[in-house]
């Protein structure tokens, strides 16, 4: 069967980074490899990147004897029945993507590690001209922004006019149509420029707030204004611009102080308000009658069961999975056209061992404006 051929050449282990307990990693040089299901491909990594979520995950639910890691790029060197009926994808391609890291019940598969078993349809085929350091910063963002935005916040546009956005951009010339407001909070993080983005591809009107030295940067990613987080006018001057009609915002920072912040942004009719971990319910209170608070649990990309404690564990999502599919595919298209751009990269030395000293500056650094990546 072709499907299997590849796989009689791969190794029987790997080398990878794995989880030992609580806030502990090791690299270990006879894990298992991944297996080759029909839906997945496997792919040889090249690079990965780090995300907060390597470090939060790690320190609050480690899964001791999982592979670790979230966000990869690569070469495919297996593809599973139906992914090889897809069509989509082959064997040789470049591709970047995440995974559910560090999953108790997925334990061999991750990004840290020299094989990954990816689902095919949460995957991105990157150009000739982009490196793979460049590519592994897209997984988490782009499944991230997707989902919060154009599923969980909705947003008055979908998927499809996002992959036809260049009819939505035709109607507005002159000015004759202009689409809705939508905030994004921390628009300098790679979730937050991959939103932006997104949000002006398909005709919406991104405004963001960040540090003033990021607002070159987030304009370029699209957003109409940025404003800077720490003015003690930052509402107000919100509330100015979008005439106090602000009903959409997205919080890719999620601390008490940008939850405030959004709240109070939302222009007197209310809104929606979005953030990437569980919102604060004291701040909630204070317009709960006029927004509507809820957060994104991304990892129910996959349709999978979420074995986390607490409200962090989700049961199993298959409409989610559709969703990312399409969405993926959404991003390919604009992606195929030179319309997706990647975030700044910072490519740190060390392979594997790097990785793990990664991991550990993100749980001390909240970086903006660049994303750490590892060549592997």
């Amino acid at each position: 069967m072709p499907s299997l051929i590849p796989t009689l050449l791969l190794p029987q282990e790997q080398t990878a980074v794995v989880a030992q307990g609580p806030g502990q990693l090791a690299i270990q040089h006879n894990a298992p490899m991944p297996p080759l299901a029909p839906d997945m491909a496997i792919v040889k990594t090249a690079a990965v990147a780090i995300n907060p979520a390597d470090a939060k995950m790690l320190d609050y639910s480690a899964a001791r004897g999982a592979i670790h890691g979230y966000d990869f790029a690569g070469t495919i060197v297996a593809l599973g029945e139906e992914a090889i009926a897809a069509g989509r994808l082959r064997v040789g391609d470049r591709v970047a993507g995440l995974v559910h890291g560090m999953n108790k019940l997925q334990p061999d598969v991750g990004a840290f590690a020299e094989y990954v078993g990816a689902y095919s349809d949460l995957l991105l085929k990157i150009p000739d001209y982009m490196s793979f350091e460049e590519g592994a910063s897209f997984g988490t963002g782009v499944a991230t922004a997707a989902m919060s935005l154009f599923s969980e916040l909705g947003v008055p546009a979908s998927l499809d006019q996002l992959r036809d956005h260049y009819k939505s951009a035709a109607a507005r010339v002159g000015g004759r149509e202009r689409g809705e407001f939508v905030l994004v909070a921390g628009g300098s993080t790679a979730t937050g420029t991959r939103a932006v983005q997104l949000l002006k591809l398909a005709g919406l009107r991104p405004i963001a707030t960040c540090s003033p030295s990021n607002f070159e940067l987030v304009q370029r990613f699209g957003a109409e204004k940025v404003f800077d987080y720490r003015s003690p006018t930052c509402v107000s001057d919100i509330r100015a611009y979008t005439g106090n009609e602000l009903a959409y915002a997205l919080d890719c920072v999620s601390l008490a102080d940008t939850t405030q912040l959004c709240y109070a942004s939302i222009g007197r009719a209310g809104g929606r308000y979005v953030s990437l971990e569980p919102f604060r319910e004291t701040v909630a209170q204070g317009r709960a009658l006029t927004v509507e608070p809820s957060w994104v649990m991304v990892l129910t990309i996959f349709g999978r069961k979420v074995a986390l404690e607490g409200e962090y564990g989700r049961d199993s999502r298959p409409e989610d999975r559709k969703f990312g599919a399409k969405a993926f595919s959404v991003v390919q298209h604009l992606l195929d056209r030179g319309l997706i751009d990647t975030h700044p990269v910072k490519v740190m030395p060390g392979g594997w061992e790097g990785v793990m000293r990664g991991v550990d500056i993100i749980r001390s650094q909240a970086l903006s404006g660049q994303k750490l990546v590892y060549s592997v």
